[in-house]
């Protein structure tokens, strides 16, 4: 009669860990694919800042044209990626484009001082400090959740119900993983 307790206590303990366990991948691939969500509402705020940039631009940096171009083919390469991978690839671009077109900006007071190129850039400054705040929600959700995936016993359930490892959302644009250079 023990034994019949202990054996039913036994297997109730292990369903039990198997359904705790499968909700607690599944709430940490729902957790990442809202933090997704969350970093693509500001890529998508940024791509709708971008346009009007580049009319508030396009007058004074005429002859600044490659620059422009850059910008608009980063932007248009960002709206055809196909899946999560290629949206990195091309939001990195952008993001260097952008940092391009603001630098040569600098050679032109007169933009500089247009109310509708510094509320722009203000803006957008703003879009990018969300994105970046984003991209850190999301990337701790897919260390969590990585860190399951890997971690016994649990790593036996993920390929049981094939949960797979997620990307970190990475900068790969190398100017922002440069040192600034102070100077007095």
């Amino acid at each position: 009669m023990n034994i019949t307790y202990i054996t039913i206590a036994i297997a109730v303990f292990i369903v039990l860990w198997l359904v705790f366990t499968y909700n607690g991948f599944v709430r940490l691939r729902n957790r990442m694919k809202e933090a997704w969500a969350d970093i693509d509402v500001q890529l998508k705020r940024r791509h709708n800042l971008i346009p009007n940039l580049i009319k508030s631009v396009k007058g004074y940096m005429a002859h600044e044209r490659g620059v422009l171009e850059e910008v608009t083919k980063a932007r248009t390469a960002t709206l055809a990626a196909q899946n999560q991978h290629d949206v990195q690839e091309s939001e990195n671009m952008l993001t260097g484009a952008l940092k391009t077109l603001f630098a040569v900006s600098e050679n032109y007071p007169d933009l500089k001082a247009s109310a509708n190129f510094v509320e722009l850039q203000r803006e957008l400054r703003d879009t990018e400090d969300k994105i970046m705040a984003s991209r850190r929600f999301y990337n701790n959700n897919v260390m969590s959740l990585n860190t399951k995936i890997e971690s016994f016993p649990a790593n036996f359930i993920a390929k049981m119900f094939g949960f797979k490892q997620a990307e970190l959302f990475e900068v790969q644009v190398e100017e922002e993983r440069e040192v600034p250079e102070v100077k007095f």
